[in-house]
C-alpha cells in the first residue's frame, strides 16, 4: 500500500513515516503543497495525508485542487486546529477525515486502515452497466432487456473489457495487450471477427445499436441516448 505525506514538519514527518513502514506501508513524503500536489499528480497512491497548514500552498488548496481534477484517493488531513468549524471546513475541502495534532500513532494507524476499507468497499463492483446491457461479474451473466446471452470465454472478455470503458474509443493495441495479451498476430482479423459476432450477440435485435466502430481508432460500446 503506497500513502502519500504532506508534511512540513520533519519531526511529525519521521514520525510518522516510521510508524507507516514498520507497519508495512510504502510511504513518499512531500514537504511543501505544491511538491506534494505535483507527486500525487504523478503517482498512484492508496490514500494521502496532509497537514494542513503546508509552506507554498496549504494542505486545503491542494487537496481542494485535487478534488477538482477528480483524483479520489482517500486523504487524512492532519492539524492543530480543532474546532468543529475547523474540521468542517476540512471535510467540506474533500478530506475524508479529520486528525488533531498532537495525536498518538496508533490512532493514526486506524484511521488510515478505515480510510483504506472503505475505499476497498467502494470499488468492490459486482456489476456492469451501459444502457440496457447488463454484466454479472459474479455469475457472468449477460443480459440486454432482459435478454440473456450466451457468450464464449474470449467474447465474454472483451465485452467486459469494453463495458469498463464504456463511452471511450478502445483501440486495438489496448485489446491486444488486455483481452488477448498478443497472443496472436495482430495483423489478423481476430479483433474484428469478435466485435462482429459480439455486436451479432447484444445489438442485433434491438433498436438502439450500443458497439460502434470509431473508424481509424478503434471501438466504443456506449449509450447512444447518453449525451
Amino acid at each position: 500500500m503506497r500513502i502519500l505525506l504532506i508534511e512540513d514538519d520533519d519531526s511529525v514527518a519521521d514520525f510518522i513515516v516510521d510508524g507507516l513502514q514498520q507497519n508495512g506501508y510504502e510511504v513518499s513524503r512531500a514537504s511543501d503543497g505544491e511538491q506534494g500536489l505535483a507527486t500525487a499528480r504523478e503517482h498512484t497512491f492508496e490514500a494521502m495525508i496532509v497537514d494542513r497548514m503546508l509552506p507554498l500552498l496549504d494542505g486545503l488548496s491542494v487537496i481542494e485542487t485535487l478534488r477538482e481534477e477528480n483524483n479520489t484517493t482517500p486523504v487524512l488531513i492532519l492539524s492543530a486546529l480543532g474546532e468543529v468549524e475547523d474540521r468542517v471546513e476540512g471535510l467540506k475541502a474533500g478530506g475524508d477525515d479529520y486528525l488533531v495534532k498532537p495525536f498518538a500513532l496508533v490512532e493514526l494507524l486506524a484511521r488510515v486502515e478505515a480510510l483504506l476499507r472503505r475505499q476497498s468497499a467502494s470499488h468492490t463492483q459486482t456489476t456492469l452497466k451501459t444502457a440496457d446491457l447488463e454484466m454479472d461479474l459474479l455469475s457472468h451473466k449477460v443480459t440486454r432487456a432482459g435478454v440473456s446471452f450466451n457468450l464464449q470465454p474470449r467474447e465474454y472478455k472483451l465485452l467486459e473489457y469494453l463495458m469498463k470503458h464504456a463511452g471511450q474509443v478502445v483501440t486495438r493495441t489496448m485489446l491486444l495487450e488486455n483481452v488477448w495479451e498478443y497472443h496472436f498476430d495482430p495483423q489478423t482479423n481476430v479483433i474484428d471477427v469478435h466485435i462482429s459476432r459480439l455486436r451479432q450477440k447484444i445489438d442485433r435485435d434491438f433498436d438502439r445499436a450500443l458497439l460502434s466502430t470509431v473508424r481509424g481508432a478503434g471501438y466504443m460500446l456506449h449509450d447512444p441516448e447518453q449525451p
